[in-house]
């Protein structure tokens, strides 16, 4: 039987966490550069533990006022830094719990900076390969971010996006432009069949794009994100597809 992993960025203030937690497989947690403190940390890995979802750590630029959504906002040792002290903190917390840090997955503009950039790619998954735990490293098949955890050694989950619009060249549309991200929920639920059956999207110019997965993400922050997780994950099993956390396989 097929399976995938659902995915979504959890502890960042938005009211459908709890929801959210009874239908995905794995959430990333935000560990206090973008978003979250220790106390949204414990709730959301608390119940997490709850559910049986998989914890990983989403780490972002030290931008709590931008929400960690400005390219370049910060690089180099002090960025290695900040990084690790998030995703230790999160990753004490959940052994406290009794839980694994099963995965590390960027947020926001440090996520789409990486993409492209080696030298960021390179920190995020320095960081990851020296977090407790050995998690998986999460990020966009075939960029820096793959090249990177090959470099360190590091298990690689492949994720794509069933609620965002993608580019010809498999890169994500800009949060920026119009139409970035699916409001309808049935061209949301296309996307996730296509993707987890076929390895493809459509992109905003029309043309057919390869999309490797090993996990689809729902955005914790977009109205009706429980509903619409709820949606998808219910036809992904209607097309006989399992859900369930990478890491958990």
């Amino acid at each position: 039987m097929a399976s995938i992993d659902l995915n979504a960025d959890l502890g960042e203030g938005d009211a459908c966490d709890e929801a959210l937690l009874q239908i995905v497989s794995s959430c990333n947690v935000a560990c206090g550069g973008h978003a979250g403190d220790a106390e949204s940390m414990m709730l959301t890995v608390r119940s997490a533990i709850a559910n049986g979802v998989a914890v990983g750590a989403h780490p972002g630029y030290p931008d709590r006022r931008g929400f960690g959504r400005k390219s370049g906002f910060m690089t180099g040792d002090a960025l290695y830094a900040s990084l690790t002290e998030q995703v230790t903190e999160l990753a004490d917390i959940a052994a406290h719990l009794g839980a694994r840090l099963a995965h590390v997955k960027p947020h926001g503009a440090l996520y789409n900076d990486a993409v492209r950039d080696q030298a960021l790619a390179d920190i995020i998954a320095r960081v990851t390969a020296e977090a407790p735990g050995e998690p998986a490293f999460v990020g966009m098949a075939n960029t820096e971010l793959e090249f990177a955890a090959e470099r360190h050694g590091l298990v690689f989950i492949a994720e794509a996006f069933v609620d965002r619009a993608y580019e010809a060249d498999g890169t994500l549309v800009p949060r920026s432009e119009p139409g970035a991200v699916h409001e309808a929920l049935s061209v949301a639920t296309t996307q996730a069949v296509r993707l987890a059956e076929d390895g493809e999207a459509t992109a905003r110019s029309g043309e057919i794009v390869n999309v490797r997965s090993d996990t689809l993400c729902i955005h914790g922050d977009t109205p009706g994100a429980a509903e619409k997780a709820r949606a998808v994950r219910d036809v992904l099993e209607s097309h006989g597809v399992a859900i369930r956390a990478y890491t958990q396989r």
